[in-house]
Parts: C-alpha cells; sequence; structure tokens
C-alpha cells in the first residue's frame, strides 16, 4: 500500500514479508516493543521502512539470544553499543561450549569404562546422573549470576551514555 508516496506493510503482509508472525507482531505491539507508524481508516496497523527496520534490529538482538525486555531496553537508547552486546554474547556462548565440553568428557570416561569393565551397577550409574544435574545446576546458577553481573555492566554503561546525551 502507498500513501503520499511511502511504501506501507499491513500486519498479514509485513508478517509474510519478515517470517514474524502476525500474532508476535500484535504481541510485540502489546508490550510496546514494536508499533506500527499508523493506522489505516479502518483500522489496519500500517508499517513503513523505517519501522521494517526496527523489526530487522529487533530480530537480530533476539538472535544474539536476548530477551525481549533486553531489546526493549536496548533500543530505547539510541546510544546502545553493538559492540558490547556481541562480546557478552560471546561470553555467554564460550561458557555454554565450557560446560558441554566438560559433560562430553564425563560421559566419554563413562563410556571407556563400561567398554573395558563391566557395566556400571545401577548405584554408579545414577551416582553419575546425580553429579552430572549437580553440574548442570551449578552451570546455570553461575550462569544467572554472570548474566546479572553483565547486564549490570551494561545497565551502567547505558545510564552513562543517556546521562551524557541529556
Amino acid at each position: 500500500m502507498i500513501i503520499a508516496g511511502k511504501k506501507y506493510w499491513k500486519v498479514g503482509e509485513l508478517a509474510k514479508l519478515t517470517g514474524v508472525t502476525v500474532r508476535t507482531l500484535r504481541y510485540y505491539d502489546q508490550i510496546g516493543l514494536y508499533s506500527p507508524s499508523g493506522y489505516s481508516n479502518s483500522g489496519y496497523r500500517l508499517y513503513n521502512e523505517s519501522d521494517l527496520s526496527r523489526l530487522q534490529q529487533i530480530l537480530a538482538l533476539k538472535e544474539l539470544g536476548l530477551s525481549l525486555d533486553e531489546v526493549k531496553s536496548i533500543l530505547a537508547d539510541d546510544n546502545y553499543n553493538p559492540f558490547e552486546i556481541v562480546s557478552l554474547q560471546i561470553d555467554r556462548l564460550r561458557e555454554h561450549i565450557r560446560v558441554q565440553q566438560k559433560l562430553l568428557k564425563e560421559l566419554q570416561n563413562v563410556s571407556n569404562l563400561m567398554e573395558m569393565e563391566e557395566p556400571l551397577a545401577v548405584e554408579d550409574f545414577t551416582k553419575l546422573l546425580s553429579m552430572m544435574k549437580k553440574s548442570h545446576e551449578k552451570f546455570f546458577t553461575e550462569r544467572r549470576s554472570s548474566m546479572e553481573h553483565h547486564f549490570d555492566k551494561l545497565g551502567d554503561f547505558l545510564d552513562k551514555h543517556s546521562n551524557e546525551s541529556t
């Protein structure tokens, strides 16, 4: 749809164009993350090229693993630092890989023991599973703590740049 020389898409058209569901676009509007530029006389949401660009930013940040609240706060500040966000995600991914490598090593050790000796007793296998569960719980506790620390740093960075621009 073209209005006053500008290209606009209705919500269904934008959904087809981007691969994002209509339901998701409406939800983003509902939570204030992504709203249309305007509405038609019939009440249809209308999105323009700048809206499309913002949606692409949202999708890119979500692809990095950020929550919708994180995406919303980042996009609310024009001075956000994409490098900081990418660095944070690299740290997250490295930690995830480290934990997965540790788990793989533990499972390979058990597999080797099972091949070389008698199969593990049920008690030993249960003990291993318990150890793996504790390892995962520790990882997620550490990860949450680490994420909170990184988000505090990111929040401080955003606050600093927000204060500089005012």
